[in-house]
């Protein structure tokens, strides 16, 4: 036996467990389990992608420079302070693993995205989780929360699993409770899919000092595949993230396709307005069947079913027989919920179908 162990709070993490990809028995499968966009990539994203082929002997542009300059034109925003990850999950990671260790605490919501949990436990941190009594981030519950060892506060705005959102006065009310040797991350994941006026991604607090708002191609671009995000940080956090990434943490790739993705506009619009139809098509419908759709502003719905019944399980299997996968969501605390993604119209009646038969 080797006496070799790994560090504390490595052994507490349990590993994250993705939405499933197939419906085992199923012709068919209607995967509406991990929040893809249902339109796809921009067929520019995929000719940029295409085009790289013969190019797969060179290592990309390790500053990302093209995408950041790309990025801060797109959104008015200064490319120096702007940096790349595989995915917000790295980024997250990154935050944690800069600014947080043993003896330290990094918050977040009851519900909230399970990687800053896991992120707080790799790095030797204590994961905190405030009260979230309305599937909504309580804002007083964080500030309570607060202690003199608390170095991270991840808020994800819009919420994942529950779709909530907190507005740019409740965000800026947090950030101005919190000491000075904190740091306040937003993950705004799902921004683009948000037209609330009261909502903010966070990004106009990040010139105030100690927050960064972190962003993702995998959402409303379609590009999950590549696994690329993007961090938009104080000019001295920034330097920290690029001292702690690896030197070629982004693909070649998925640069090129990310910037083509962000030229077009179009593809954008369209997936933003599919999304706006189909979201409250899904949430009236889910009400009619007698269930209660958790109000939404991001490109999924949180369904409850009926507490300690099994009943979410049992019309999670029933679901799965009938080739239609949703997210099951106990780890997030919600062991009476689904959550189901906007996907195509046929994907999206086929999702209601199989509820009406469950519950018939």
């Amino acid at each position: 036996m080797s006496s070799l162990k790994p560090r504390p709070g490595i052994l507490d993490i349990a590993p994250y467990v993705p939405g499933e990809s197939k419906a085992a028995g199923a012709a068919r499968t209607h995967k509406l389990s991990s929040n893809e966009s249902p339109l796809g990539p921009s067929p520019k994203a995929i000719d940029a992608y295409r085009a790289l082929a013969g190019e797969l002997h060179r290592y990309p542009d390790g500053g990302a420079v093209a995408l950041r300059q790309a990025l801060g034109k797109h959104h008015g925003l200064d490319p120096a302070r702007i940096v790349c990850g595989a995915g917000s999950d790295e980024l997250i990671a990154l935050l944690v693993k800069a600014y947080a260790g043993p003896g330290d605490e990094v918050l977040f919501s009851q519900h909230g995205f399970l990687m800053y949990r896991l992120s707080a436990l790799a790095a030797g941190a204590t994961p905190v989780a405030a009260p979230e009594p309305k599937l909504r981030t309580d804002i007083d519950a964080l500030i309570r929360a607060v202690t003199p060892r608390t170095r991270l506060v991840f808020v994800a705005n819009p919420n994942n699993p529950t779709g909530s959102h907190n507005s740019g006065a409740e965000l800026e009310r947090l950030r101005a409770a919190l000491p000075g040797n904190c740091l306040l991350a937003v993950d705004a994941a799902y921004a683009e899919y948000v037209a609330r006026n009261d909502y903010s991604s966070g990004v106009e607090l990040v010139d105030k000092g100690n927050v960064v708002m972190l962003r993702t191609f995998s959402k409303i671009y379609g590009l999950a595949a590549l696994r690329l995000g993007w961090a938009y940080c104080p000019a001295e956090i920034a330097d920290v993230l690029n001292r702690v990434r690896g030197p070629f943490n982004t693909a070649m790739p998925a640069q090129a396709a990310a910037i083509a993705a962000l030229a077009d506009i179009a593809h954008t619009d369209r997936a933003r307005t599919h999304n706006d139809i189909w979201r409250p098509w899904l949430e009236k419908e889910v009400a009619a069947l007698g269930l209660e759709a958790v109000p939404s502003v991001g490109n999924f719905v949180l369904i409850r079913f009926a507490k300690g019944a099994g009943q979410a399980q049992a019309a999670d299997a029933h679901l799965k027989s009938r080739g239609v996968v949703l997210r099951a969501v106990a780890a997030y605390g919600l062991p009476d919920c689904l959550r189901a993604t906007v996907g195509t119209e046929e994907e999206n009646r086929a999702a209601i179908a199989g509820l009406k038969e469950f519950l018939a």
